[in-house]
């Protein structure tokens, strides 16, 4: 069995829970029955499912033990109420760790920034980092709990919806290094003071900050002086990534293409070129932002350069795939697994900037979460576009109605309320030589269309 994660004796103590029946050893966390590797600890949340209902499947895939707020058959760990016990076995794991910790939050790339910064760590020494997007009320305290005592140095992801989600898992994490990507409209209709209110709960990331952390936040975004005066107020030093001269990581120069991409940038004074094998212009201040996060959790800059230069584009944020049809060969874009104005904008912005021997393509779904000026934030995007000499827009989605109503005739590729009525008249219109940019919020199925055209490749190969 590999090393032990938890004890059913450490558990009880973290939790104050009462172990009943046989003492185990646990070398993981799950609260998904389905996902339980053999050793593992299963959780059994309540929620609009009962999680004790699958402890049975959670014991058949090899779970070591549960931790239940009602008796369950088997080895288990029996507290109050699950969710806070997991939240105290987070703490516990935290504080026997001696553990780096960096916590990022943003509108936009926090995601991508998180796992950019754990690619980073995965070259100097023992790491841990959340998986996938595992940023809020939950995943947080299950990526802690997940930690092992011995780890050196860790990045969580947190996210927030509303006003004061931000705050207590910040409290929880208790970073030493604290990065905001950059604040802008999203989730902007849970705030009735729209954007100054998305800022003010980004800034509660300082509210759990150590004494003498750092803050790495966005010189270029509009709230950058409000941040820095949270920062500050917390106790920490702030260190800044934008395209300024006032910069401590100045962005000077972007270029992509065929995939790959090259910064030129001067850090602390010093000039600095590095590949990337992103290709989104956000990019530019992303590898920033993690360059300073790293140099903040004492990662040599060459662990880190090297790090960042492999890293690749996360599913649906910018990973391309060159798909092969009759006569040739286009290229897909995959952008679709979020959207908002400022990233919209961004995607714009990179695809212009592309060579392309045939047409710029965007395929656009829904943003969501944008409030009641949602159709004004949807009719914008047309002079972006415009600027980016795109050739044809595909809409998908009552909202997307209103670009598709501000686009001129010419820019018009094709309408549907739908997602799924969408797909087959884009993918009859695609020629070889095209850049097919898709991208639309999660929930308005921008997915489904970035799929179905992947799935027109005749050969299955990706680029």
């Amino acid at each position: 069995m590999a090393d032990a994660l938890w004890t059913s004796a450490d558990i009880a103590a973290a939790t104050g829970g009462q172990a009943v029946g046989a003492p185990f050893e646990a070398t993981g966390v799950s609260i998904d029955s389905r996902a339980v590797d053999p050793g593992d600890l299963f959780v059994a949340l309540t929620g609009e499912r009962d999680g004790h209902a699958f402890t049975p499947g959670a014991r058949a895939a090899g779970a070591a033990g549960v931790l239940a707020s009602k008796p369950v058959d088997g080895p288990h760990v029996l507290v109050p109420d699950t969710l806070k016990a997991l939240e105290a076995l987070g703490a516990a794991a935290r504080d026997r760790s001696l553990a780096l910790r960096a916590a990022v939050t943003g509108s936009v790339g926090k995601t991508s920034v998180t796992q950019a910064i754990a690619a980073g760590l995965a070259g100097a020494g023992r790491w841990h980092s959340s998986v996938k997007s595992y940023n809020n009320h939950i995943g947080v305290p299950l990526t802690l709990a997940r930690m092992p005592w011995a780890t050196e140095r860790a990045v969580f992801e947190i996210g927030m919806n509303h006003a004061d989600e931000i705050s207590p898992l910040s409290k929880m994490v208790r970073p030493e290094v604290a990065v905001v990507t950059t604040v802008g409209p999203v989730h902007i209709e849970n705030f009735p003071d729209g954007e100054e209110g998305v800022a003010r709960a980004k800034a509660e990331i300082f509210d759990g900050i150590e004494p003498d952390g750092v803050a790495v936040l966005n010189a270029d975004n509009r709230w950058f002086d409000m941040l820095a005066q949270h920062a500050r107020a917390a106790g920490a030093r702030v260190v800044s990534f934008g395209s300024g001269e006032g910069c401590d990581a100045r962005l000077v120069d972007f270029t992509a293409a065929h995939g790959a991409a090259s910064v030129r940038a001067v850090i602390h004074g010093e000039a600095l070129s590095y590949p990337l094998l992103q290709t989104g212009v956000h990019w530019g201040l992303n590898s920033l932002c993690a360059l300073l996060a790293l140099e903040a959790m004492r990662v040599d800059r060459a662990v880190a350069l090297e790090a960042l230069a492999g890293f690749a584009p996360l599913a649906g944020r910018g990973a391309e795939k060159t798909v092969r049809i009759a006569g040739g060969a286009f290229t897909l874009i995959d952008e679709s697994y979020n959207a908002n104005p400022i990233s919209m904008v961004a995607a714009f912005k990179t695809l212009g900037a592309r060579q392309a021997r045939g047409r710029r393509i965007v395929v656009l779904t829904d943003m969501l979460e944008l409030g009641p000026d949602a159709p004004a934030f949807h009719a914008g995007l047309a002079a972006p576009i415009e600027a980016a000499n795109v050739d044809l827009a595909f809409c998908a989605g009552p909202m997307m109605k209103s670009l598709w109503d501000a686009l001129p005739p010419t820019r018009r590729g094709g309408y549907a309320e739908a997602a799924a009525d969408l797909a087959p008249r884009i993918a009859a219109a695609v020629e070889p030589g095209d850049l097919v940019m898709v991208k639309g919020s999660n929930g308005s199925r921008a997915s489904a269309i970035a799929a179905a055209l992947a799935a027109l490749d005749v050969t299955g190969e990706t680029a």
